[in-house]
């Protein structure tokens, strides 16, 4: 292929390329509704140079194709079209651009506009109808005239307002969709920031214990101090992990920690079940991601209980022993099974085990003493350091 003919297709590829991405564009929607307008106005040309007008063939054409001109204004200004149908209503009795116009002024300014443009149609051609100076063959009588003028009036609004809440259902569809999406992205965000900060923490308390344990062995050798900036070391990325992953975390989206337990503590009385919450004063120090842990554990533990044991006394107790922090969660066995089948998709219990075991923890769950336990044991942690 030649050079020039090489030219020449990528011309002609782009051209077709502008053309069809214009074609679907809202000017060019605006353009060919005033050509359809047009078209349709043209065919009453013959009819428009009698008696009743002084304008040509000519004349009318263009005056007729000046009038759908403005429909190019449909979306920004649609009053506009609007006024230019009814001078041409009541100089040249045409009645297909203000059809476009009210369609326009419904479809782009709603219901409101589109009543208030049909009703104003209606008296202004009423008004005419009682001039002297319009032809008897108008109409025999007023009603067969607003027989012939309301329903084109009504008809045309009304189809434009249907389009209007069609497209405010459809770009309501488009933003849920959008929001569901981002949300759904954000959510998995968080899911693999915490995977992240469970694996890689983990490893970095492990590395900051083994760094210490090292320091204190090495201590009065030449390695003391290269073990103690190891253990610092460590001890400053965890801090900066959880900075990054948990407190820059969105408000909106965090799960809350120990302070959130009141709020479920409050749920629960209003679902007909006290919950009794104690707190170690030691564990609000622990990290956020591990009170969301046991704010987790804590919520699902509380959601069986009023499926399965409405009414029954709840106690939660959160305590440390040392390293380890302790969750246990009790409620009496029912007396009587509920008076409804209880709706649950039974993996409670397993996502609490999964979310405990991902932080190096321990779950068990079942009856105890007449009562039904659930005993989450993790370890500790470390708090992050303060500002």
């Amino acid at each position: 292929m030649s050079p020039a003919r090489y030219a020449v297709l990528r011309l002609v590829t782009a051209v077709r390329r502008r053309t069809r991405r214009w074609a679907a564009s809202p000017p060019a929607l605006d353009v060919i509704a005033a050509l359809s307008c047009f078209s349709l106005m043209v065919l009453d040309v013959p009819g428009l140079a009698g008696d009743d007008n002084s304008l040509t063939g000519l004349t009318a054409t263009l005056v007729l194709g000046a009038g759908a001109a403005t429909l190019v204004l449909r979306r920004r200004a649609p009053w506009v079209p609007y006024a230019v149908a009814l001078v041409l209503l009541g100089w040249l009795h045409e009645l297909t651009l203000i059809q476009f116009a009210l369609y326009s002024l419904g479809r782009f300014r709603g219901r409101a506009a589109g009543v208030l443009a049909t009703v104003g149609y209606v008296a202004v051609a009423y008004a005419l109808f009682n001039l002297p100076g319009w032809p008897e063959r108008s109409a025999d009588s007023l009603s067969s005239f607003l027989s012939l003028v309301v329903p084109i009036g009504v008809l045309a609004a009304g189809v434009g307002i249907a389009a209007y809440r069609h497209d405010l259902v459809r770009e309501l569809a488009a933003q849920r969709a959008r929001t569901a999406v981002l949300k759904a992205v954000q959510d998995e965000r968080i899911s693999v920031a915490r995977d992240v900060h469970d694996l890689v923490g983990r490893e970095l308390t492990v590395l900051t214990v083994r760094a210490e344990v090292l320091a204190v062995r090495a201590r009065g050798g030449s390695y003391e101090k290269d073990f103690d900036e190891l253990a610092e070391t460590a001890r400053r990325a965890h801090q900066m992990l959880n900075d990054t992953i948990v407190h820059r975390a969105d408000e909106r989206t965090a799960t809350p920690g120990l302070d959130g337990l009141a709020a479920l503590a409050a749920e629960g009385m209003a679902m007909g079940s006290p919950v009794v919450v104690e707190v170690a004063d030691a564990a609000y120090g622990l990290s956020p991601l591990r009170q969301a842990a046991v704010y987790r554990v804590v919520q699902e533990c509380l959601t069986n209980a009023a499926k399965h044991a409405p009414g029954e006394r709840v106690t939660v107790a959160i305590s440390l022993d040392g390293a380890q922090l302790r969750v246990v969660v009790r409620n009496p066995l029912p007396v009587a099974e509920p008076l409804t089948e209880p709706v649950s998709s039974g993996t409670g219990t397993l996502s609490m085990r999964e979310r405990v075991a991902a932080m190096g923890g321990t779950l068990t769950a079942g009856q105890r003493d007449g009562a039904y336990e659930v005993v989450a044991a993790l370890p500790a942690g470390r708090r992050p350091a303060a500002g």
